[in-house]
């Protein structure tokens, strides 16, 4: 499924409680549509206190130690009244020190029109459109028992069999922001260890919403050697799920998120001190996104994203986020490719099916890093890109990686630091 982003924020979100503010405005669910224009804004927020857990509500925050300080609350009522918005949503975002709350535009004015008012005010340090995100994917004899390995040509490509025989993901946490999971499937037994919303909506109620988040869990670590379905790259490897996006329609793979439900749920994987975060999807550039994404980066998350064709899409346009392309398509500004052409992958209720896009690329590649991970959990972003991209590669596909040979390097290195202790 290829998507495009739009400007303009859909259906709904996670709201966060206002500290202080009537508790009927804070709880009732808020529904983004076509009819209505939304902008993020964000106030500093001190005293910054350490809370223990990210995109709880505000109660929670309450009963807590990190809240909206007073003056926050009073700016962010102030902004309200002045600029004649209404409010929202809002949250507390330890990560950057600020309060952040989503206000409408209750009438005809252009979003530019009040962004460029809202800038120039100098106690708000951010404004910005409320944006929205697509993931990026599409539908159209073995040493595995799974009886459809098979038609997995993207592993036989990455010669994904000869890198099980080093490495298989053991021990290591991949943080999958996208739609929900159906964590019932039987290739996903064992390997959904949490699940996070962050939307209070989606197209339908049944697992069959869940569309793109489980073939992204399948293509990362599907259950190799269970006599069912496929097997995952990063087989022994556990999913975290931060659920920011949800289906379009239930019988398809579209699927949306914003600025908002995005913003939790990478607050919370990185507050979770989950290693390594897949986001398969592509949009605009975003300010407050970008912010948290390099705050993750400072402390060593290793981001994987889809490229997509236009220039400085989030999350890619972020340096140190590694992007990834089709190895059959247009490289564009990927950092590395994989195969993402009919590829097959899981589908909710127990079902297969192939999928093709970016989005199937940046999770390859995510169970890839975790298998290099599982052999050398020191590894950076930059030492992993190193190794991948120095694997042999043909002249037509001059970003295409070999994660066995890469893991060759890791057990040499390994090796030989070993010798030189004299262990």
């Amino acid at each position: 499924m290829r998507l495009l982003a739009r400007a303009s924020a859909l259906a709904a979100l996670v709201l966060s409680v206002w500290i202080g503010a009537p508790a009927s405005a804070d709880t009732a669910a808020t529904t983004f549509d076509d009819g209505h224009r939304f902008v993020v804004v964000t106030f500093a927020n001190d005293p910054v206190r350490p809370t223990s857990r990210a995109g709880s509500t505000g109660r929670r925050y309450m009963s807590g130690t990190y809240r909206v300080a007073q003056g926050a609350h009073n700016n962010a009522q102030r902004v309200a009244d002045t600029y004649s918005l209404k409010q929202v949503a809002s949250w507390p975002i330890k990560q950057l020190g600020v309060h952040c709350v989503v206000y409408e535009i209750p009438d005809n004015r252009p979003v530019a029109e009040v962004l460029a008012a809202l800038t120039k005010d100098p106690k708000i340090t951010l404004a910005q459109p409320l944006q929205q995100f697509h993931t990026l994917s599409s539908a159209p004899t073995t040493v595995y028992n799974d009886p459809l390995y098979g038609l997995q040509t993207n592993l036989v490509s990455l010669d994904i069999a000869a890198a099980h025989e080093r490495a298989q993901g053991a021990g290591i946490k991949v943080a999958l922001i996208d739609t929900g999971v159906d964590r019932k499937h039987p290739d996903l037994q064992d390997r959904i260890v949490t699940t996070r919303s962050f939307v209070t909506t989606r197209a339908g109620t049944t697992a069959g919403a869940y569309r793109h988040g489980t073939a992204m869990a399948g293509l990362i670590a599907a259950v190799a050697n269970n006599k069912v379905g496929i097997v995952g790259i990063a087989p022994l490897a556990q999913i975290e799920v931060f659920e920011a996006c949800w289906q379009l329609n239930p019988n398809a793979d579209d699927a949306a998120c914003n600025t908002f439900t995005l913003a939790q749920a990478i607050a919370a994987a990185i507050d979770a001190n989950v290693p390594l975060i897949n986001m398969s999807i592509g949009g605009p550039a975003d300010p407050l996104l970008s912010a948290l994404v390099q705050a993750g980066l400072k402390r060593g998350v290793i981001f994987v994203g889809s490229t997509t064709s236009e220039a400085g899409s989030f999350p890619t346009n972020i340096s140190g986020v590694i992007g990834v392309g089709n190895s059959e398509g247009n490289h564009g500004s990927a950092t590395l490719t994989a195969p993402a052409t009919h590829v097959m992958t899981l589908r909710p209720g127990a079902e297969y099916d192939f999928e093709s896009g970016t989005s199937v690329a940046a999770a390859e590649v995510t169970g890839m890093i975790a298998l290099l991970l599982s052999a050398n959990n020191h590894l950076t972003a930059d030492s992993i890109v190193s190794l991948l991209k120095s694997t042999p590669a043909s002249a037509n596909q001059p970003l295409a990686i070999d994660v066995n040979a890469a893991l060759a390097k890791v057990e040499g290195e390994k090796a030989g630091r070993l010798a030189r202790s004299g262990r």
